[in-house]
């Protein structure tokens, strides 16, 4: 079937093994003598992951009772942290998020308001959280990785534990958030994995160590998609308040990243800018 880059196709991949930790949605052609986007399957294609099968097909049943669309968005912001890297364009991107989603439909904890103890508590009340902040894979215990908040950290366990059913989607715009662990190829272990356990419907996160300087661009991007197709569609909801649809949420990480490679080439260096983005779920 020959399919065009303006009419992709929606596949989901659920690799076991080895292949768990292989970017699949980058496979392609690419020439290092031009900035423009070579033949890759995300030329052609909208790429998601899952976990499992079954875990897909349970996404799936509960979309069916309930339509994924969220208006209450917790933002939670982290320049830096007590003995961690600086990483200054995460202000820029949580301002351009709510530049576009409009300051009356977020919660906004930033710097020393993002406790784990704050962040937990609003999790449990939001229907959207957007992470920008650096995260951690522990190695040694995987379900110690953690994102990295003002007085400490939102380990991995304690995201499993927190049965947020009502949070529809969530963007952990951190690093190697959905890397996994090498020692337990066939067990899906990292954050990425443990927001849908929690009730995520579908959750956008990195494989690979993401560019400070895109994350801004790579939201902007997001969620001006999301916003202008609810614009567009006929349920619009309330003036001010964007009712964002997580069903569509893998064609707007696939529109953001498609943008990115327009911009920054298939170099790589370009490469690895896009290619840790990864979407997980519905």
């Amino acid at each position: 079937m020959n399919r065009k880059p303006s009419d992709p196709v929606r596949i989901w991949w659920c690799p076991t093994g080895p292949l768990s930790f292989l970017p699949i949605h980058a496979a392609g052609i690419y020439d290092d003598e031009s900035r423009s986007p070579g033949s890759c399957v995300s030329d052609f294609v909208v790429s998601s992951y899952t976990p499992t099968v079954g875990a897909l097909l349970d996404k799936i049943k509960a979309s069916s009772v309930e339509k994924p669309t969220c208006s209450k968005v917790l933002l939670i912001s982290q320049a830096s942290t007590p003995g961690g890297h600086q990483i200054p364009g995460t202000t820029q991107e949580i301002e351009s998020v709510m530049k576009i989603l409009g300051a009356d439909s977020c919660i906004n904890l930033e710097g020393s308001a993002a406790t784990v103890t704050r962040v937990k508590q609003e999790m449990g009340t939001c229907d959207w959280v957007h992470f920008a902040c650096g995260a951690g894979q522990n190695v040694d215990d995987p379900l110690k990785s953690s994102m990295f908040l003002d007085d400490g950290r939102l380990e991995l366990l304690d995201i499993m534990q927190l049965r947020i059913p009502q949070c529809k989607f969530a963007f952990l715009s951190a690093c190697r958030t959905a890397a996994g662990d090498e020692r337990l190829p066939d067990e899906v272990v990292h954050l990425t994995a443990a927001m849908l356990s929690a009730g995520c419907q579908g959750v956008v996160g990195t494989m690979l160590a993401m560019k400070d300087k895109h994350g801004a661009l790579v939201a902007e991007s997001f969620y001006e998609y999301l916003t202008a197709e609810r614009r567009n569609g006929s349920d619009v909801g309330s003036p001010g308040k964007p009712q964002l649809d997580s069903s569509r949420a893998a064609y707007a990480l696939h529109h953001a990243i498609q943008r990115l490679r327009k911009q920054i080439g298939d170099t790589e260096e370009g490469l690895l800018a896009w290619i840790p983005y990864v979407h997980f779920g519905l």
